[in-house]
């Protein structure tokens, strides 16, 4: 295995392999972010070694042949480090941190316990109001609970609390379709939380800490979402969204979501690159959610937001890198 610490240079390229896919219905949004970092991975003059996750959770090398767990172990192993983007269980949750880190290779990412608590939503709430850092008023409705009474003056979101994607995401306006709802969102996941609708802009706002461990946040974006509505699977990855980066925001707006931002990526234990999603309301930002792995391809958001403070894709991709190899 190559020194880990050896020089960076095209001319000495150096593995690193690139995980994804995933067991679970994030699959192919993973898959479109696991290609853009091979090609960003390739752009360095790095020797990227692809690997996928397939459906069924099995390992599979670049050219689609399987590979066992102990060869998946022996190909990651002979890597300098490791960028795995999954989104959604199994993956962002902390998993694939967690054997990786098992295995001695180090995580372009967060560590086990970011991934597990930011993936739940519930949790991340709690441990947000904890930090001072608002969310909407919600209820957790646990896997085996009642239905029961509708929790929430409507409108109100019912989703479930692991997931991402808006997968499973409904805004309910009628007490008679709060069951069919949370039927929804029980079919994304397992724990359901319904929260108050928030009316608000959406602003995201990204954040890593680098080689030398200071933190680097890209530019708040904004997304154009009618109001009323949510910002939706399809309008996520069909092209049809509304950025705007930076946001247009009073330097008193930016400054309460960026310390927000910070203040929980480190709570947490971040690593690697976090989203930050939050409400702007009348009253100040309300967190909506966190995401330890974003959606990470060339048109993605973070990118969008490291691109416009001067930091394009392959310069991240480079500089997340680092920071891994840094921290080991």
């Amino acid at each position: 295995m190559p020194d880990r610490h050896e020089s960076h240079t095209p001319t000495a390229p150096t593995r690193i392999a690139v995980v994804g896919g995933g067991a679970n219905d994030e699959h192919e949004v993973s898959l479109a972010s696991a290609a853009a970092v091979t090609r960003a991975v390739r752009a360095l003059g790095f020797d990227a070694v692809p690997l996928t996750i397939d459906r069924t959770g099995s390992w599979r090398h670049t050219d689609g042949a399987a590979l066992s767990p102990a060869d998946a172990v022996a190909v990651l192993t002979s890597c300098r480090a490791a960028f795995p983007v999954l989104h959604g269980v199994h993956g962002e949750d902390g998993a694939v941190a967690g054997f990786l880190t098992m295995i001695g290779v180090p995580v372009v990412g967060s560590p086990v316990r970011a991934g597990a608590l930011g993936m739940d939503k519930w949790v991340t709430k709690t441990v947000a109001e904890a930090v001072g850092v608002r969310t909407a008023p919600g209820v957790l409705i646990r896997a085996g609970d009642e239905i029961g009474q509708v929790p929430l003056r409507p409108p109100f979101v019912v989703k479930p609390t692991t997931g991402g994607s808006s997968n499973g995401v409904t805004v309910v306006r009628t007490p008679d379709a709060y069951a069919a709802a949370v039927a929804l969102a029980r079919a994304a996941g397992t724990d359901v939380l319904a929260e108050a609708f928030i009316t608000g802009r959406e602003i995201d706002i990204a954040v890593f800490r680098d080689d030398t461990g200071a933190l680097r946040t890209g530019a708040t974006l904004e997304i154009g979402v009618a109001d009323g509505d949510v910002f939706g699977r399809t309008e996520k990855y069909d092209g049809t969204a509304r950025f705007t980066v930076p946001a247009a925001l009073s330097a008193t707006d930016e400054a309460a979501i960026e310390h927000a931002a910070r203040t929980l990526y480190d709570t947490l234990g971040c690593a690697g690159v976090a989203r930050f999603d939050f409400f702007l309301t009348d009253h100040g930002a309300v967190l909506n959610e966190v995401n330890t792995a974003p959606g990470f391809t060339e048109q993605s958001q973070v990118p969008r937001m490291f691109a416009a403070v001067g930091l394009d894709y392959v310069g991240l991709v480079r500089a997340l890198v680092q920071a891994a190899e840094r921290a080991v």
